[in-house]
């Protein structure tokens, strides 16, 4: 059994390394006659797809960088590669130059995209996952969670194949408080909040954070209560995940493969065999 199971992976590893893998880079997202008109637009909005090319309805995982959003750029991890599926790296635009929702409309536009795209690369729709750390974190869970956002543009959040924030805020992020002049221990749970769009009908949500004692403002605290006021609510799909040792930035590689095992067995479920 084990000389089975060992050549099984073996084989595995040979499909995947044969498969190839390509990369479009800076693609906008927003539609030329939005672009055109704000070069701020122009210049941050834009995401770099990588897929497997030549294959046919794979999972994608949109990516959002963290940074607080004042920093950071658009990435694929390395982590993510090589793994049977598409990934998106997204950039969107920064405070202060932009203030809430801005950024959160970006994030938006950005998964719009890939719904309407995808099929056109060989993924399906109906895996496409959310995920990114900090504030990345966060920005997946605003566009999940608050329907509006992607409303706008006629998807429903809830074909979201599942939600995978690593580390993001679940109150308003301290950006959006700064912006307000509110300083960053005091906590606020309005509409820029995860807290605030609790619903039992939401896409499955798989939250992960670093150790608490490690972690930034309290960051597994917000996220186990919007676990628990999401099993409240009546959903069924929260999972909290505390990855013990592991501070707000060194969570990020251990929560991988968590990430990856949620999407192949997502995947499982909605076709019927693995990856």
């Amino acid at each position: 059994m084990r000389a089975i199971l060992f050549f099984l992976l073996l084989n595995v590893t040979y499909v995947q390394a044969q498969q190839k893998y390509v990369t479009e880079k800076e693609i906008s997202y927003y539609p030329a006659a939005v672009a055109e008109k704000d070069a701020y637009i122009n210049a941050q909005c834009r995401l770099d797809l990588y897929y497997p090319k030549g294959a046919k309805d794979f999972a994608t995982i949109v990516w959002f960088h963290g940074g607080g959003i004042t920093g950071g750029k658009k990435e694929i991890p390395a982590a993510l590669m090589e793994k049977g599926y598409a990934v998106v790296g997204v950039g969107y635009r920064l405070s202060p130059k932009v203030k809430a929702p801005a950024y959160i409309e970006d994030a938006a536009a950005a998964v719009a995209w890939v719904f309407q795209h995808i099929q056109n690369y060989g993924g399906s729709s109906r895996l496409i996952f959310v995920s990114g750390h900090s504030a990345g974190g966060y920005l997946a869970m605003m566009t999940g969670l608050d329907k509006k956002y992607l409303n706008k543009y006629k998807i429903d959040a809830d074909s979201i194949a599942g939600l995978i924030p690593f580390s993001g805020h679940a109150i308003t992020h301290f950006t959006i408080r700064e912006e307000r002049g509110i300083k960053g221990t005091q906590a606020v749970i309005d509409e820029y909040a995860p807290l605030y769009h609790v619903r039992s009908d939401a896409p499955p949500l798989l939250l992960i954070t670093g150790d608490r004692e490690k972690e930034m403002l309290g960051r597994y605290e917000e996220n186990a209560y919007l676990w628990r006021m999401m099993k409240l609510a009546g959903h069924t799909k929260t999972r909290l995940y505390e990855l013990d040792g592991f501070d707000h930035g060194g969570m990020a590689q251990p929560a991988f493969p968590l990430l990856l095992k949620e999407v192949g067995e997502v995947r499982k479920e909605r076709v019927g065999h693995k990856e």
